[in-house]
């Protein structure tokens, strides 16, 4: 092989090595995004349920009760 060909070759595998990095390096960030996204998404659940008075007393005595069938249980 001539030397200019191995020099190409070698300038190739680097890029292709370094452009895995990176999709690594991606594919952790979108994980991470996406785990961000889902908390975000709960909170506000919860906020919008507990925005809703009928819905937040509800959770409200779910809550009790569900604290008084423990202590009961123990």
């Amino acid at each position: 092989m001539s030397e200019q060909i191995k020099e190409r070759l070698n300038a190739l595998r680097e890029e292709f090595k370094a452009g895995q990095e990176i999709l690594a390096d991606l594919d952790a960030r979108q994980g991470s995004v996406r785990n961000t996204l889902l908390r975000i998404s709960g909170a506000i659940q919860v906020l919008e349920e507990l925005s809703r008075p009928e819905q937040a007393e509800q959770a409200v005595t779910d809550f009790a009760f569900s604290e008084a069938q423990a202590v009961t249980a123990q």
